[in-house]
């Protein structure tokens, strides 16, 4: 008995289906409220749902695998191709039908309560540590208009500010001085948020079998670690470290025509924070480790240095896939044998 399939265009308040009886073939376009959809959902036999990846995109999935039907994740770029007319909520929903009966169509992986919350204290680290940085700044150049000039680096130019608060005292107008020392409680505030976001994290690192597996893989910290975990949510969902790699990123563009196909730069693709923390990993280990491998030592001989690096993130990302793909540990000089 073949299942049906419905293709749900979902927002805030309004929700789209889209589905073919697969008894009479009657063609069915129906909106629902949020309540009506899980209702409706709910009494219908299991079927296959597919639905956009997008915000609440992974609650509604985990929502209707509870109700007992099978849910498919569609980025949003492979469901533009399919809206033939005007974008509206119909034509959205109809999309996302037709996209869900292609053959090969890719899917995301639906990510637990858990890899979200986790991707969460990621981001609010990121926003944290960005309006740090620019607070830093401001100070910097607030300052230099009184001819103040600090060392480089935060910390070394916060602490030195914090040595010579007598001297700016006398020298910056009260006006601005006020503001300058409440400016220095706000960055002891956002360092005390950041520390505090990022020990959840490291107890949860500490926490996952799959964090723990991954992060003796060189490059991988606690931070690189939860949010590659997180990220992809299930490593099954990939058939190859290939796809793992061009679903970061870190892999370089296709143009090909006649036979004969070309190599550009890295697609960039994908999550930019996690491809962010992978290429910071990867940078540390060709610059900071004493023993960096074989591999990357020729590497380093033959390449640039930003090549190289790249290169080694596209290492770490296969690495990492492989170890939670098989439930395998990590070895530092395992050479991988094709099956005969």
């Amino acid at each position: 008995m073949n299942r049906t399939i419905y293709g749900l265009d979902v927002a805030k308040r309004v929700f789209q289906l889209y589905w073919i009886d697969v008894d009479t073939g009657e063609i069915y376009n129906r909106r629902f409220s949020r309540q009506q959809l899980i209702e409706f959902l709910a009494n219908r036999p299991a079927g296959q749902v597919a639905l956009e990846a997008c915000g609440s995109g992974h609650w509604w999935a985990r929502k209707i695998q509870a109700l007992g039907h099978e849910v498919m994740l569609i980025h949003a770029k492979f469901i533009r191709p399919f809206v033939q007319t005007n974008k509206t909520d119909a034509a959205d929903a109809r999309a996302i039908w037709r996209a869900a009966n292609q053959p090969e169509m890719r899917t995301v992986a639906v990510k637990s309560e858990e890899q979200q919350a986790m991707l969460g204290l990621h981001r609010m680290r990121s926003q944290l540590i960005k309006f740090r940085t620019m607070q830093v700044n401001q100070l910097r150049g607030l300052l230099y208009e009184f001819g103040f000039v600090f060392k480089s680096g935060r910390k070394a130019g916060l602490a030195e500010i914090r040595t010579r608060m007598a001297e700016l005292e006398q020298a910056v107008p009260g006006l601005l001085w006020e503001a300058v020392k409440a400016q220095l409680v706000r960055l002891t505030q956002l360092d005390d948020e950041v520390k505090a976001l990022e020990a959840r994290i490291n107890h949860w690192q500490k926490a996952q079998p799959a964090c723990k597996a991954i992060a003796e893989v060189p490059g991988f910290g606690p931070l690189v670690a939860t949010a590659f975990v997180a990220t992809i949510g299930k490593a099954n969902a990939f058939q190859s470290g290939r796809e793992v790699a061009a679903f970061i990123g870190v892999v370089p563009k296709q143009s090909g025509t006649g036979g004969k196909v070309k190599l550009g730069g890295i697609s960039k693709r994908g999550d930019p924070y996690l491809r962010t923390l992978l290429i910071h990993g990867a940078r540390m280990v060709l610059t900071r480790a004493k023993d960096k491998g074989a591999w990357a030592e020729s590497l380093l001989k033959r390449r640039p240095t930003n090549v190289a690096v790249l290169a080694m993130a596209n290492k770490m990302a296969r690495t990492a896939w492989a170890i939670l793909a098989h439930d395998r540990l990590y070895q530092r000089n395992y050479v991988s044998v094709k099956p005969a």
